[in-house]
């Protein structure tokens, strides 16, 4: 009888209570957690700590050596105020920052219009467009210092590529010492940034070009719109997004611009403190003449102009947004 009796004993057990909403959303927490602390971690161990070290050692007057940083609190920073050289650096980062973003979006825009729109019917590119994509982004595979190098060479006032053209089309009174005139040395600088960086901004903006309904531009094409109209009320708009990032980061390029000068440049930085960066002022005070928390300052006020910048672009794009 009792045997008789264990299946309906079995089938009348209760079932197991299942885990509540709070108890899965408390393992899914836990799961998410778990994968993300070792990357949280690494961040704060190698990106966050070196940054509150950098800060710390601005208010100190460390030498790099000494194994103790006297606390001196903001006097470095009421030092850079003051630095004839640190401002003409601040100066040049500006002057990079007014112009050379300016000049790489307007240039890939152009080239990016003619590849994507630049062809007789106003609906298709230029014949080759393939090939000049690849040709301009050739400088994105080189590094800074193989640019730099090869444009130092190509401005040797001597037998440099640049005077060496002018001198064969009968041009002499063009040539000139291009990285060694105070007036022209920053300049020469500036171009080989623009150089090297239109080939990125022109495929980037090429892809966003291709990816606009090409009824669009029919229609524009239509009702007669020339191509400036087209590019103006139409083009450009479309990629505000695109230019915004791009300025961005080309903004910060130009708040940089070391390598270049370290390489290219006259002692580096000249002549005459034409071509001063904030860091290459920043390497040198450190590496040259051992005032590390000196040079942590110039970081920190970097790091700050840096940051600035980017949440002034940022914003300022936004409000035009809210505003269309």
């Amino acid at each position: 009888m009792s045997v008789l009796t264990r299946p309906a004993e079995r089938a009348a057990a209760p079932a197991p209570p299942r885990p509540s909403r709070r108890r899965k959303l408390n393992r899914g927490y836990g799961f998410v957690i778990g994968a993300l602390a070792p990357a949280l971690i690494l961040h704060v161990v190698f990106v966050v700590s070196p940054y509150a070290q950098a800060f710390y050692l601005s208010l100190t007057d460390w030498n790099g050596v000494a194994g103790k940083a006297n606390f001196v609190g903001f006097d470095n920073f009421t030092r850079l105020a003051g630095d004839s050289l640190f401002l003409d650096a601040i100066k040049n980062n500006l002057l990079l920052l007014l112009l050379m973003p300016a000049a790489t979006i307007g240039i890939g825009l152009f080239l990016a219009t003619m590849i994507q729109r630049g062809g007789r019917n106003g609906r298709t590119g230029v014949r080759g467009s393939r090939f000049y994509e690849i040709v301009f982004f050739f400088p994105q595979m080189l590094s800074v210092a193989i640019v730099a190098v090869l444009w130092g060479f190509a401005y040797n006032p001597n037998n440099g590529l640049i005077n060496g053209v002018l001198r064969a089309i009968g041009l002499d009174g063009l040539a000139r010492s291009w990285l060694a005139e105070p007036s022209l040395a920053l300049f020469a600088v500036m171009a080989v940034m623009i150089w090297s960086g239109v080939g990125f901004y022109m495929v980037l903006f090429s892809a966003a070009i291709d990816g606009i309904p090409k009824e669009i531009f029919e229609a524009a094409l239509i009702d007669g719109s020339s191509g400036w109209t087209t590019f103006r009320r139409i083009t450009l708009p479309l990629l505000r997004d695109n230019v915004q990032v791009a300025f961005v980061y080309l903004g910060m390029v130009a708040l940089d611009a070391f390598a270049l000068v370290q390489i290219m440049t006259v002692g580096p930085g000249g002549p005459d403190g034409s071509t001063e960066v904030m860091g290459l002022s920043l390497y040198r005070t450190a590496f040259e003449y051992g005032r590390f928390g000196y040079a942590s300052a110039m970081g920190v006020a970097l790091f700050f102009g840096t940051l600035v910048f980017a949440l002034v672009a940022l914003r300022g794009n936004k409000n035009r947004t809210e505003l269309a």
